[in-house]
Order: structure tokens, then C-alpha cells, then sequence
């Protein structure tokens, strides 16, 4: 009998430990089968641990009873206390499985599987599996043994050791080795039959895709030939045999319970067709007969088990099917009924509670992936994949699903999964229905890590997740870009008149009709609105009519018109200010991007006008002006994502200011001509764009430490600008390449410290990347030390560590544009101090850094050019492009810097400009590089405002060439004289770059 004193102890120390029922788990604690080791602090650690250690401790007991002997017993105590990898896997399925628990009492020596996987054989394939059944002659034995190895996969998943698509991807194994030895034991029944038939079974559904449950349905269809000599109608008798007896196999119950059901029924006229057909039948059908479902479903077809070679071909022949069936009539919409059709079947009682099917559920994400495959497989062959997550993260790669909205759906997509998974496991039995009770939602909690308060934050964590995955899919499934184009009723046209119509087509409309159209929206009534638009259209159609799309620019007119006509600043602004509405003209048809940020902010017109005097119209504005409005819009936010979202506001405005003064001065307008220097329009924009995106940095590391710490940051801070940005060279499309480094505050403990500055990193890149109104800016911190293997923030100290041992050349070459940009100025001065004899060297370069950085450069020209790239007309990295000009001065900066002040700069004119004058460069050598280089990045910002998204080499399509030869003042009609021109600037500038940098 427990002393008193002790039992009280006990008793506190199972409640600190998750137990609640601490009464009972004493007394089994304090019976004869764990008296041995009751005392032992890890046995009771290690319960504590598990998803639900009152269970846990029970099946631990039963366990020991059921073992055949003292000895036996004792020898399962010893282990279990000794080892603690074997402690953790046996505890942790006892604690989150009921149904395994119960499998171990009737097989009390299947403990010992758990301790066969050693860190080497931690994710087993099929042929592990396989091993695992091959002693297996009946089908009673091959169910224990599937159980004893769902056990092991079991082990490794509630312990942590393998991420839930490998635990799909394990037990989509573990099935089809499973299917394997059920097909042996069905031919070892009927080897008649066996010799008669080649027959392949195809995996379907969640086990083709390598993302199977712990219990689920497996998806099959059969595929059958007659071997040599043989007749089919026997053949395929014999293979039904064969398939009927492997689904037995599987499906039947027994004391021991069923392995899982085989389902064949998503083969050809489902469960109404014959059970195994020919390949010549299969295709037959689905040539002629097959529903878009039947196509879908095909997606994730995989050979698995008999004869492979057979599978293999099924496969390959319904593959081209299957990326056809988007071309197929009504089929988007066919599939998105069938989705709705789903929803509109289950239960009211159960919707929400269902994970699998309900709306925010499982089969959202899979729907919505499933969809922009067979949309965009059918040209891009990396889409192809079975697999949810996979196919996601293609589809993110290949630009179909934005990169944030991508992850956030795989981030709901594995916790979903990890909760079905668990669900599942307590009983082994199929369900994806979340438990009401609070015992079940408890233990899921727990084996999902929540620990503080389980219940709850597993219900707000289910519903955070339900709630992204319903947002994405509802974006993602039913993207109305053609019900948009429906909106647009054909109506009656009062202005088309066949003169108009001949006016336009002459003007260079390519579509008079709609042109009409708009024209009639704009100009028809009695209103202020429509008086002042009929006086100014036939202007506005001619400045329109001098664009490379002059549609365009009339539809974005009607936008800007249609959102703002009722406001008397903006009618009075047309009418009013002699520059405002050519301005708008020249903006609204020079491409995507300018017109994209304005119809996220009509007011932006305004800018538009005459201006008023400094920081006003389209003169960009300076970092001190920008800093200190975001700023002042930080200090009046409530929170850190409000005033990020104030920030990313002013940003987006001031882009567009930058945008349309690029875009203006590059155009010319009647009163004010074209700007002949490309060198300064270059220079206007890379500082705009560079300070303001140096001010919204600082504006979001201010809120983000005034959200978090209350502007007492345990560290000091600083960003250092990298690449473009510290060259102050950024374009409309470029990232932000940074540095962090950061110093703890005296009396700080360095790990606090650096957790907080990976704090403040994290949550300054999530607020400026939160879809929105707002473009996001991209953080790249690539350029740091170890690049993306490396940690994201550094101390001082440890920069100062690595540079003194480890930095490379190409580091030096990369901190030659090394600049501060936010955060704290000291910290910032004392980093650039410590990097200034890296990238400005003590007599300059020796040899071998010399050949190592044209090692690099043509490596970098060898392997980065994109596939299928015209090197010639690559702005980036073809021969004469920017590449060559910024390595060529850099290494006249890395050989010379140490000596000539004028070269230790960030800006890469300046940095030749400086060259030239300590006649380390010819003056006309100096000119075609600097030529070269402005022109390069002129075409890369022309794309950028051309198309709306970012490109480094001249667009394919003709109306987007013209427009970019229009922005660099080419007429219509002279495209080709702007690709040889190209050429040309970009062959000079080549010729000396192999003189001065490669020293040919």
C-alpha cells in the first residue's frame, strides 16, 4: 500500500502530466505488471508525452498481461525502459490507437516490429513491405501482418518522425504491397487461371496518388491480356477470378478484422461493367463513352500490382486522354457541378463537421488542383503528378496559383490531412468526421502538439484552415474570367454608324465594335459626366490611336470613368488642367502596369495633373519626404497590419506616380517632348523606386516592432540593401535583395535576441506578401552568407566570424552593392565598415580570385539562360546585357577600389563614370558599356510596364513588342529596327567586355 504522502505526490504529478483520470492510473501504476518500474521518471515522462497517456498506460498494461511470461514481460520492461526510441513508439500508438492497442493484446510479441526501423530504414518502400509479408500464406496471417507493419508507420507518425504526406506516401506503399501478396495467394488458389491471363492492377484515387489513409477505400481497375496462345473469353474469365479472390482477400472480416476494401467500381461503366476488360476495351470506352469524371479520376492512375509491364501501357495509352478531356464542351463547368453536387449530398447534420467533403474540406483543395491540372496539363507537362501537394507546389512553380496562396493551401492541406489521419487511427476505422466529445477533440489535440489548451486550439486551428482552404477554392475553382467577358452585354450601338466604324479601324481599333460600345457608355445622356467626356473622346481616341493598343486604352478609360465620373475633382481635372487628360491617354494605353495600380486607386488621377510645386504631379518623391509620411501612417495605426497596409497603400500609389512620369516623359506629350536622355529616365526610376521601397521597409519594421515589442526591440536591427536595391538600380518588378543583421541590447541573452529578430524578419516578409489591393514586396535574402542553407538574421558577431573565415569571392563581389536602408543607423555604418576591406580589397585581386570570377560568369552564362531563350536578346544575361556591363565594373571595383575613392560606390554608372576617369577604361569603351546597360534595363522596365509582370527578354507577341518599342520611341512599324538596334548595342558592348574582363 502506497504511503499517503507518496499517493498525493503521484496523484499531482499524473495531472501535471495529462492524465485525467489520475485515481485509476495509479492504481494501475501500483499494480503487479509495472510495479518493476514505477518509479521510473521516464516511463511517466513518456506517457505524459502521448496524445492521451490514460490510454496509453491502459494498453501498456494490457500489453503486459498478454505477454506469454515472466520472462517475456520482464524482457518488454527492460526495453521499454532502455531504449527510449522503442519507449516513444510504443507509448505514443498506444496513447492516440485503440484498435492498435487491441492488435498488440492479441499479438503481444508484434512490440518487437517496432524495434526493427533504425534511422536507415526510417521511410520503408515497397519492397520493405513486401519483405514484411512475404511468409504469408492465408489470408488470416497477411491481415496480422498488415497490421504489425501499420503499426510501424503508425510509430513513426504519432512520434514525429515522418511529415504526413509520408505517412500517406507509406501506407499507399504498405496497400500495394498488400495488393501484391493478396494477388499471390489468389494465384497460388487458382494456378490454372494464373497461367491463362496477364493482369495488371491499376491504383486509383488516394493510393495512385501516394497519399493514402490509415483507413480508406482502395480504388482499383483491372487490366487483362491473354497470355500467348490462349483465349481471351477464357483469359478474361480467369483474370475476373483472379481479381474477385484478391478483393476477398482483402475485404473480408475475421476476428483479426478486414485489411481495407477494394473498390473497383471508377472503372468503365462503374459497377455495371465488367469487372476486368482488355486495354483495347478500356480505351474503346473511354474514347467514346467516358464522363468527365471518368477523366479526372484517371489523373492519378498508377500500375501497382500483377503484371506491371501491362500497367505500364494502360497507363500510357489513357495519359493523352486524360490531358484532352479539358478540350471536351461544358467541361470546367461540368466539373464544378460535380463539386457542388458533392456538398449538396452530405447530411445537414454533418456538414460541419465533416473534413473530408464539406466546404474548407479535403477534397476542396483536391477539386481545385485537379481542375488547373487538366486545364494547364495539357500544355505543361510538370503538372502531371498524382499527388495533391505535389501538383500544388507545380502548379505555384509554373505561375497558375500565386506562391502565397499555394502555401497557405499546403499549409491547410497537411494539418487537414494530420487530422483526418488521426481521427482515423484512434478505432482504424473510415471516417472523416470531426468528434464532438471533448475526450476525442482532447486527443487529437494533444497528438496534433497542442498542449496548452487542446480543445480549443484544435477548433481554431480546424477552422483557420476550413476557412483558407474555403477562400482559395471559392478563387481558385470558380475564377470568373468568363462569366466576366458574359457581363458585357452586346446592347445597341448608336454610334456605329459605318463611318465611325471606318474611323476607328483607320485610327488602328483592332475591335470597332467594342470600341463602339464603350464609346456609347461613355457619351450617351444629358449628364455633366457625358457632356464633358463627348467633348473630350475625339482627342482622347486620337491619343489612344498613337499607343501600340489604343483598345486598351479606351477600356481602361471607361474603368477609370465608370468608378470616378461622379466625383467633380476628377470631372474638373479632365476638363480643367491642360496635362491631365493626355497624361491619362498616354498611361491608360502604355501597357498593363500603370493602368493595373490605378484601378486599384482611381483617386491616383489626380497625380496626373499640372502638379503643385515640389513632391506634387508626377515628379517622384524623395526618401526623406516618403519615410516621413509612412511613418506618421504607422504611428496612427491601431496595429501592425494596419499600418502595414497603410504603408503598402502609400506604396502603391507612389509606384504609380513612378510609373506615369516614366511613362509620360518616355512618350512626350504635345507640350512637353519626349526625354532624349535614357540615362536619366533610368536613373528617375531605379532611385524612385529604390527609396521608396528603402521607406516601406523602414515603415514595417517600425510597426512590426512597435506590434510586437512596444518600440523596445531586445536587439539592435539593421537591413543592409543587396543587388538592385543597394545599387538603388530597382525596377518595377524586383525584388528587395537584403541583408538582416542584428546586435542583442546590452544585458540581453543572445538567443532571445536573435529569436526576436527572426521575429521581426518573419513577420515583416508575411505582412508585405498578405494578398491584398496592394502589390507585395518580395524579400530576398539569398545574398546572405551560405545563401538559402544559411540563417536568415545575423549577429555582427557572427558576420564578423564568417566573413574573417569563410567569405568567397563572389561574397566580396556581392557587398560591393552593399548599402543601409532601414533600421539602426550605428549598427548599419559599423557593418558597411566591417565590409569595406572585403569588397575593396588590399591590393585589389590576386590571379586565381580573378579566374574564379570568370569561372562564375561563364558558368552563370552557360547554365542560367532560360531553355529555348534567344541569348542575343536576353537583357539579363545574353552577350552585351546587363550581366557583362555590372561584372565588368565590379571587377574593376574589386581590383582598384582600394585605391580610387571614386569607385567605392553601390551604383553601377557611377561606379563606370569613375573608371573612366582614373583611365582604368577608355572614354569610348566606357560609353558603349554604359550604353549598353541603360538600354538593357530600359527594355526590362518597358516589359515590366508593357505586360505587368516582370521579363528579361522582348515580349513574342507582336502588340506587346510594339508597345515597348513605342516606350523607347520607336514608331509604329519599326519594331525590327528596335531588335536590331539591340543587337547591335548589346554586340559592342560584348566586344569589350571580353577585352577588360576577360582579358581577350
Amino acid at each position: 500500500m502506497m504511503a499517503p504522502g507518496r499517493r498525493s505526490s503521484t496523484f499531482t504529478r499524473l495531472l501535471r502530466h495529462g492524465f485525467t483520470d489520475p485515481s485509476a492510473a495509479e492504481r494501475l501504476l501500483d499494480g503487479p505488471e509495472l510495479s518493476p518500474v514505477r518509479d521510473d521518471p521516464f516511463l511517466l515522462e513518456a506517457l505524459g508525452a502521448t496524445a492521451d497517456p490514460d490510454l496509453a498506460l491502459h494498453g501498456l498494461v494490457r500489453l503486459l498481461e498478454a505477454q506469454p511470461g515472466p520472462t517475456a514481460r520482464r524482457e518488454l520492461l527492460d526495453t521499454l525502459i532502455a531504449a527510449k526510441p522503442l519507449r516513444d513508439r510504443l507509448l505514443g500508438v498506444l496513447g492516440a490507437s485503440a484498435a492498435l492497442a487491441d492488435h498488440l493484446a492479441r499479438h503481444p510479441r508484434d512490440w518487437e516490429a517496432l524495434v526493427m526501423y533504425e534511422p536507415r530504414d526510417l521511410h520503408p518502400g515497397v519492397e520493405e513491405f513486401e519483405r514484411g509479408l512475404a511468409d504469408v500464406t492465408e489470408p488470416v496471417a497477411l491481415r496480422v501482418a498488415y497490421r504489425r507493419c501499420l503499426l510501424s508507420i503508425a510509430a513513426r507518425d504519432v512520434c514525429g518522425t515522418t511529415h504526413v504526406a509520408d505517412t500517406a506516401a507509406e501506407l499507399a506503399d504498405l496497400a500495394t504491397a498488400t495488393l501484391r501478396a493478396a494477388l499471390r495467394l489468389a494465384r497460388a488458389a487458382a494456378p490454372d487461371d494464373a497461367a491463362l491471363c496477364r493482369l495488371a492492377v491499376i491504383a486509383m484515387g488516394k493510393c495512385g496518388g501516394h497519399e493514402l489513409n490509415y483507413v480508406s477505400d482502395v480504388d482499383v481497375i483491372f487490366v487483362a491480356e491473354a497470355t500467348e496462345g490462349a483465349d481471351e473469353g477464357k483469359a478474361l474469365r480467369a483474370a475476373t477470378k483472379l481479381a474477385s479472390h484478391m478483393m476477398r482477400v482483402c475485404s473480408e472480416t475475421t476476428v483479426e478484422g478486414s485489411i481495407w476494401p477494394v473498390d473497383a467500381n471508377l472503372r468503365p461503366e462503374g459497377r455495371n461493367g465488367p469487372l476486368v476488360r482488355t486495354l483495347s476495351s478500356h480505351l474503346a470506352y473511354y474514347q467514346r463513352w467516358a464522363k468527365t469524371w471518368e477523366f479526372q479520376a484517371l489523373l492519378k492512375a498508377r500500375p501497382v500490382a500483377g503484371d506491371l509491364e501491362l500497367g505500364a501501357d494502360y497507363v500510357a495509352a489513357v495519359g493523352p486522354l486524360v490531358w484532352q478531356a479539358a478540350e471536351r464542351e461544358n467541361f470546367v463547368a461540368d466539373v464544378q457541378k460535380m463539386r457542388r453536387r458533392v456538398v449538396e449530398n452530405i447530411p445537414a447534420a454533418e456538414v460541419e463537421r465533416e473534413l473530408k467533403l464539406g466546404p474548407g474540406g479535403l477534397r476542396d483543395v483536391e477539386f481545385a488542383v485537379q481542375l488547373l491540372q487538366l486545364v494547364h496539363g495539357r500544355t505543361d507537362a510538370s503538372l502531371r503528378s498524382g499527388t495533391t501537394l505535389d501538383a500544388l507546389q507545380a502548379l505555384a512553380a509554373g505561375g497558375y496559383v500565386g506562391r502565397v496562396d499555394a502555401v497557405q493551401l499546403d499549409d491547410a492541406y497537411r494539418f487537414l490531412r494530420s487530422l483526418e489521419h488521426r481521427i482515423q487511427l484512434y478505432r482504424l476505422r473510415r471516417t472523416h468526421l470531426v468528434p464532438e466529445g471533448e475526450g476525442d477533440q482532447r486527443r487529437l489535440g494533444r497528438s496534433l502538439g497542442l498542449r496548452t489548451d487542446p480543445v480549443t486550439e484544435l477548433n481554431r486551428e480546424w477552422k483557420r484552415h476550413a476557412a483558407v482552404v474555403r477562400r482559395l477554392h471559392e478563387k481558385i475553382f470558380y475564377r470568373p474570367l468568363l462569366d466576366a467577358f458574359a457581363q458585357l452585354a452586346p446592347g445597341e450601338a448608336r454610334l456605329s454608324v459605318v463611318a465611325a466604324r471606318e474611323r476607328l479601324v483607320a485610327m488602328g481599333y483592332a475591335d470597332p465594335a467594342s470600341a463602339l460600345r464603350h464609346l456609347e457608355a461613355l457619351a450617351s445622356g444629358v449628364s455633366r459626366k457625358a457632356a464633358i467626356q463627348r467633348t473630350l473622346l475625339p482627342v482622347l481616341l486620337g491619343w489612344f490611336a498613337d499607343s501600340a493598343d489604343p483598345d486598351a486604352g479606351l477600356l481602361n478609360f471607361r474603368k477609370v470613368s465608370d468608378a470616378l465620373g461622379k466625383t467633380p475633382w476628377y470631372l474638373r481635372l479632365l476638363r480643367d488642367e491642360g496635362a491631365a487628360a493626355e497624361n491619362l491617354a498616354r498611361v491608360l494605353s502604355a501597357g498593363r502596369l500603370a493602368p493595373d495600380l490605378l484601378m486599384r486607386a482611381p483617386e491616383a488621377v489626380a497625380l496626373l495633373g499640372d502638379g503643385d510645386g515640389d513632391g506634387g504631379g508626377l515628379q517622384p518623391r524623395g526618401r526623406a519626404q516618403l519615410e516621413q509620411e509612412i511613418l506618421a501612417a504607422v504611428g496612427r495605426a491601431e496595429s501592425g497590419e494596419k499600418a502595414v497596409t497603410a504603408v503598402r497603400g502609400v506604396r502603391r500609389r507612389e509606384l504609380f506616380r513612378t510609373a506615369a512620369g516614366d511613362i509620360v516623359r518616355s512618350y512626350g506629350t504635345e507640350t512637353q517632348p519626349a526625354e532624349p536622355d535614357q540615362g536619366a529616365l533610368v536613373d528617375r526610376v531605379g532611385a524612385a523606386v529604390s527609396d521608396l521601397t528603402a521607406a516601406t521597409l523602414a515603415g514595417t519594421l517600425r510597426a512590426v516592432v512597435r506590434d510586437g515589442w512596444g518600440d523596445q526591440l531586445p536587439t539592435r536591427f539593421a537591413v543592409i540593401g543587396m543587388g538592385r536595391f543597394g545599387g538603388h538600380e530597382l525596377g518595377y518588378g524586383s525584388d528587395a535583395d537584403v541583408l538582416f543583421v542584428h546586435e542583442p541590447q546590452d544585458g540581453v541573452d543572445e538567443r532571445e535576441a536573435g529569436q526576436a529578430a527572426n521575429r521581426v524578419v518573419a513577420e515583416m516578409r508575411r505582412l508585405l506578401q498578405v494578398p491584398s489591393a496592394d502589390p507585395p514586396l518580395l524579400i530576398d535574402a539569398d545574398l546572405r552568407p551560405e545563401g538559402k542553407s544559411g540563417p536568415m538574421v545575423r549577429t555582427f558577431t557572427s558576420y564578423e566570424a564568417y566573413y574573417r573565415r569563410w567569405s568567397l569571392v563572389w561574397e566580396s563581389q556581392a557587398l560591393l552593392r552593399a548599402e543601409v536602408v532601414a533600421g539602426d543607423a550605428e549598427l548599419g555604418r559599423r557593418f558597411i565598415e566591417l565590409i569595406d576591406p572585403l569588397r575593396y580589397p588590399a591590393e585589389g585581386l590576386g590571379d586565381e580570385a580573378v579566374r574564379e570570377i570568370r569561372r562564375l560568369k561563364a558558368r552563370m552564362e552557360s547554365e542560367r539562360l532560360p531553355r529555348g531563350a534567344d541569348p542575343k536578346l536576353h537583357t539579363k544575361l545574353g552577350p552585351g546585357g546587363l550581366s557583362d556591363v555590372e561584372w565588368t565594373v565590379q571587377m574593376l571595383q574589386l581590383q582598384h577600389g582600394w585605391v580610387e575613392p571614386g569607385l567605392r560606390t553601390t551604383r553601377t554608372r557611377e561606379a563606370l563614370a569613375a573608371a573612366c576617369a582614373a583611365d582604368l577604361i577608355s572614354g569610348e569603351n566606357a560609353e558603349i558599356l554604359d550604353e549598353a546597360w541603360v538600354l538593357a534595363t530600359r527594355v526590362r522596365n518597358a516589359v515590366m510596364l508593357v505586360r505587368g509582370r516582370a521579363g528579361d527578354t522582348f515580349p513574342s507577341e507582336s502588340r506587346e513588342l510594339a508597345a515597348v518599342g513605342r516606350y523607347l520611341g520607336y514608331g509604329p512599324g519599326h519594331v525590327g529596327e528596335l531588335l536590331d538596334g539591340y543587337r547591335r548595342t548589346a554586340r559592342r558592348a560584348r566586344g569589350v567586355v571580353e577585352e577588360l574582363f576577360y582579358g581577350g
